[in-house]
C-alpha cells in the first residue's frame, strides 16, 4: 500500500529520504533518520521500566495500529505484547496521512507512562452505561504509554 502524502496534508512540507536500508519515507515534523532507533519490543521494554510521571527522549521505530481519521492528528504504534503506545504530535505542528495505518514509521521525541485511577475507570465505565457487574470487575488500574513526537518518518 503506497501512503498518498499529496493529497492529505496539503500545508505540510513534506520530504521525502531514501534511507541506508532502501526503504523510502515521507517525513513530518523534525528531520529525523531512522538510525538507533529502538525496536518497538525494546521501546515496550523501556515504557515498562517508566514511572507515572516520568519522560524519557527516544527514538523507536513500529507499525502504525491507527490513525485519527479526521485530521491525521494522532497515531497508534504497535508494541510488544499486544500493547500501543499512543502518540499525538508536539505543539498540534503537523499531522500524518490518514491512511498510513499498516505502514512503517519511526518517531522521535518523549515518551511517557500515565495512569488510569481505579475510581476513574468505574466512573469511565458508568458513564459509559456499563452494567454494575462490569464496574465491580474493575480492580486494577490502567497504565497508558504515551508519547509526544517531534519528528516522524512513515515507509511509502
Amino acid at each position: 500500500m503506497e501512503v498518498d502524502t499529496d493529497t492529505i496534508n496539503e500545508d505540510e512540507d513534506i520530504t521525502v529520504e531514501v534511507q541506508e536500508n532502501g526503504k523510502v519515507y515521507a517525513s513530518f515534523g523534525d528531520k529525523i533518520n531512522t538510525n538507533d532507533a529502538l525496536t518497538q519490543e525494546e521501546m515496550f521494554k523501556k515504557y515498562k521500566s517508566l514511572k507515572p510521571g516520568d519522560t524519557v527522549n527516544v527514538k523507536f521505530a513500529a507499525k502504525i495500529n491507527d490513525v485519527c481519521q479526521k485530521k491525521g492528528c494522532w497515531m497508534s504504534l504497535n508494541l510488544a505484547d499486544e500493547k500501543e503506545s499512543f502518540v499525538k504530535f508536539k505543539d498540534y505542528a503537523f499531522f500524518v496521512p490518514l491512511n498510513a495505518a499498516g505502514q512503517d514509521a519511526v518517531v522521535t521525541g518523549k515518551a511517557f507512562v500515565s495512569e488510569i485511577s481505579v475510581d476513574q475507570l468505574k466512573h469511565y465505565a458508568k458513564d459509559g452505561g456499563k452494567s454494575e457487574a462490569e464496574i465491580a470487575k474493575i480492580t486494577k488500574p490502567e497504565v497508558k504509554y504515551g508519547f509526544m513526537a517531534d519528528g516522524v518518518l512513515i515507509s511509502k
